[in-house]
C-alpha cells in the first residue's frame, strides 16, 4: 500500500498512482535489458550494422513520456530505443527490425536506427543529429491547424544543439506558438566531443531565452524532476503557449557506437555515473514509498527477462525480405 499522497510528497507520488509509478519502472527495466540483449546478439553476430545504446539514460526516457497521452506523439535520435518503449512499442517487433525481419516495425529497412511506430506516436528515430527537431514541429503544426490537442515530444541529444535545424526549429516553433517540447538529453558528449569544448553555453536550457520560451535544466536520472519539468512543458503547450526546452542531464554507461573504444573519458567517470544507476535509484524510492516491495522488484525483473528471451525467439524466427520486394516500399500507389 502506498503511503497517503500529500501535498508536500514528492512530484510522482502527486500525480500518478502506483500502478503507473509500477509500469514505469518495468519500463525503465524492459529498456535496460532489451540494449542488453541487443548487445549480446550484435556481438553473437546476430545483428549487423550498428547501434547507439541508451543503458544508463532509462529515466530520462520513461519520465519524459510519462505526461502524454496515447496520442501525443514524439520524434527520436539515433540512441532511441529507450524513446521507443516508453512510448508503449513491443519489444518483440523491435528486435525483428534489428534483426532485419518482416515481422519489424519497418519490415526489416530500418534498422536499430530508424524505428518507428506511428500508431503509438512514434514518428520516428533519425540517424541524422538534429534530423528530427524540424519533424517535430512540422507535427506540432498539424496539430496546431487542425486543432488536434496533440503535443509532440522531441528527443535530441547535446550534439544537436550547435545544429542550425535546432535554431531554426526554436525560432519557428516560438513564432508560431506550436505545441512542442524539446528536450535535450545531455549525456555530456556529442560522440567524442565534450559539451564543454563545443558548447559556449553552460547549461543547454539559456539557449531557450533567445527564443522567448521557457528553458529549464533538470537531472534527467532523477524520476521526480525529469516527470515534474516535462510535464509542466506539456501543459504549457497544451494551453496554447507554445513550446518549451528542457535540458534532460544523463548519461550514457556504453560507448557513442559500438565502434566507440571510449578513449575520450575516464573508466573512473563512467564507473561514478554507474554507481548511480538511476533505475536503482527509481526503485528505491518506490520501495521507501511503499509502492512496491523487494519481492515485487524481482518478479518485475523476472517478467521482463522472459519478455526479452521471448522477443529475441520472435526475432530469430522472423521472414527475412524477399530481394524481389527491395523497392516494395518505396513509392506508393495515389488514387486517380
Amino acid at each position: 500500500m502506498a503511503k497517503q499522497k500529500t501535498q508536500n510528497a514528492p512530484f510522482a507520488l502527486r500525480k500518478y498512482s502506483g500502478e503507473q509509478l509500477k509500469d514505469a519502472l518495468r519500463k525503465m527495466y524492459l529498456i535496460r535489458k532489451f540494449e542488453e540483449g541487443a548487445e549480446n546478439c550484435y556481438t553473437r553476430g546476430l545483428i549487423h550494422g550498428t547501434m547507439h545504446l541508451s543503458i544508463g539514460q532509462e529515466t530520462s526516457a520513461v519520465g519524459s513520456c510519462m505526461p502524454l497521452a496515447e496520442d501525443d506523439q514524439i520524434t527520436s535520435t539515433h540512441r532511441g530505443h529507450g524513446h521507443c518503449v516508453a512510448k508503449g512499442a513491443e519489444v518483440s517487433k523491435m528486435f525483428a527490425e534489428f534483426f532485419g525481419k518482416e515481422t519489424g516495425y519497418c519490415k526489416g529497412r530500418g534498422g536499430s536506427m530508424h524505428i518507428a511506430d506511428v500508431a503509438k506516436g512514434n514518428l520516428g528515430a533519425n540517424g541524422i543529429v538534429a534530423g528530427g527537431i524540424p519533424i517535430a514541429v512540422g507535427a506540432a503544426l498539424s496539430s496546431k491547424r487542425l486543432n488536434t490537442g496533440k503535443v509532440v515530444l522531441c528527443f535530441f541529444g547535446d550534439g544537436a544543439n550547435n545544429e542550425g535545424a535546432f535554431h531554426e526549429s526554436l525560432n519557428m516553433a516560438s513564432i508560431w506558438k506550436l505545441p512542442v517540447v524539446f528536450i535535450c538529453e545531455n549525456n555530456k558528449y556529442g560522440m567524442s566531443t565534450s559539451i564543454e569544448r563545443s558548447t559556449s553555453v553552460k547549461n543547454i536550457s539559456e539557449r531557450a531565452a533567445g527564443y522567448s520560451m521557457p528553458g529549464i535544466t533538470v537531472d534527467g536520472n532523477d524520476f521526480n524532476a525529469i516527470t515534474e519539468a516535462v510535464d509542466t512543458a506539456v501543459e504549457h503547450a497544451r494551453a496554447g503557449n507554445g513550446p518549451s526546452l528542457v535540458e534532460s542531464l544523463t548519461y550514457r554507461w556504453r560507448g557513442h557506437s559500438k565502434s566507440d573504444r571510449n578513449r575520450y573519458r575516464t573508466k573512473e567517470e563512467i564507473n561514478d555515473w554507474i554507481d548511480r544507476d538511476p533505475i536503482i535509484r527509481f526503485s528505491s524510492f518506490l520501495i521507501e514509498n511503499e509502492v512496491l516491495n523487494d519481492g515485487d522488484v524481482k518478479a518485475m525483473e523476472a517478467s521482463v527477462d522472459a519478455e526479452i528471451e521471448a522477443a529475441i525467439e520472435f526475432a530469430k524466427s522472423g521472414p527475412d525480405p524477399l530481394l524481389s520486394d527491395v523497392s516494395r516500399d518505396v513509392y506508393t500507389e495515389v488514387a486517380q
